[in-house]
């Protein structure tokens, strides 16, 4: 009788562990068939569409499926994020972007989705930096003297950027507010306009990314004034923080990362968090990356979704203060 019973108990315990091993498999979502959509928000060339074009031929090896980039441009980038967010979240649909997603909330408080709420963090890539530069017929050699001369002419300095609301425009309202100058916008549309004209000299001063202004601070074609970090660059350790430069707490550098739209399963979130990861991780990538003046990084989803949360809540603040609006 000993033995009936336990045989039945093992039959028992057996088929325990078959329906424990069964539920586990149920819970690893399955990514569908179909190829994934890289949705880039912006135009071809610039640092997202060098991330997604980078990671996609990658992610396609390890997934087992084609990966395709779409550019989805207009509206600042509202446009391609807006796809994303009314997709599935089943993992078929990414989107690539930069922190001008976070500015996006509050610069259009009329949008029809939440850039924030709706989409799912899955992987942060890398970093981007901003350096202060102006033209050398300025006269400018320092951060001090760029804001002595703006204590001096109020409005009469100006300064360009891509456009309202990118990350070039709104490292400089930073900077007014930390220093308390006034620098009059001459917002284009794009950086290479803008950069023509700072060139020229019809415009004094601009944020540009390091891996841009780079070549024309070597050539002398525009001086380095500061970079918007909480640390120097290898690409130009000579050119102190804005910080140091005693501009306040002017760090701007710029996050770029991969989302999902919301509701995706946590453990496809994880899936694609640690191959993307990876991915980056490789000597290939780096290198790839830190050409183009973006050093690599990674981390969880989980804080990934901090980093956007509070980055959300600083920029909201200076828009707030600043009275910028973009519609």
């Amino acid at each position: 009788m000993v033995s009936v019973f336990k045989h039945l108990a093992l039959r028992v315990a057996g088929t325990l562990v078959l329906a424990l091993v069964g539920v586990g498999a149920l819970a690893q979502t399955a990514l569908p068939d179909a190829p994934i959509r890289l949705i880039v928000p912006f135009s071809p060339g610039t640092g997202i569409d060098l991330i997604a074009r980078t990671v996609g031929p990658r992610l396609a090896e390890r997934l087992g499926r084609p990966v395709v980039v779409e550019n989805r441009v207009g509206a600042s980038g509202n446009i391609g994020t807006e796809a994303v967010v009314r997709a599935a979240p089943n993992g078929s649909t990414l989107l690539v972007s930069v922190n001008t997603l976070v500015m996006n909330r509050s610069l259009y408080p009329n949008l029809s989705f939440d850039p924030v709420h709706d989409l799912t963090p899955v992987a942060l890539t890398s970093w981007g930096q901003l350096i202060l530069v102006t033209n050398p017929k300025t006269g400018y050699k320092t951060v001090t003297d760029l804001i002595a001369a703006a204590r001096r002419k109020p409005g009469q300095i100006n300064y360009g950027s891509p456009g309202v609301g990118t990350p070039h425009h709104l490292s400089m309202e930073l900077f007014k507010a930390m220093t308390g100058v006034f620098l009059t916008h001459i917002p284009y549309r794009g950086t290479g306009p803008a950069l023509t004209d700072l060139l020229s000299g019809q415009i004094d001063a601009m944020f540009l990314p390091i891996h841009v202004a780079l070549p024309f601070v070597k050539a002398g074609k525009l001086v380095a004034l500061g970079i918007g970090s909480d640390k120097r660059h290898p690409l130009l350790p000579d050119v102190p923080t804005l910080a140091e430069a005693h501009a306040g707490n002017v760090n701007v550098a710029m996050w770029y990362g991969i989302f999902a739209p919301r509701g995706m399963a946590p453990d496809l979130v994880a899936r694609l968090n640690h191959e993307i990861g990876d991915i980056v991780a490789t000597p290939q990538v780096r290198s790839a990356f830190e050409v183009q003046g973006m050093d690599p990084a990674s981390g969880t989803p989980q804080e990934f979704q901090r980093l956007v949360e509070k980055d959300s809540v600083r920029w909201a603040q200076l828009i707030k203060s600043q009275h910028i609006t973009a519609e």
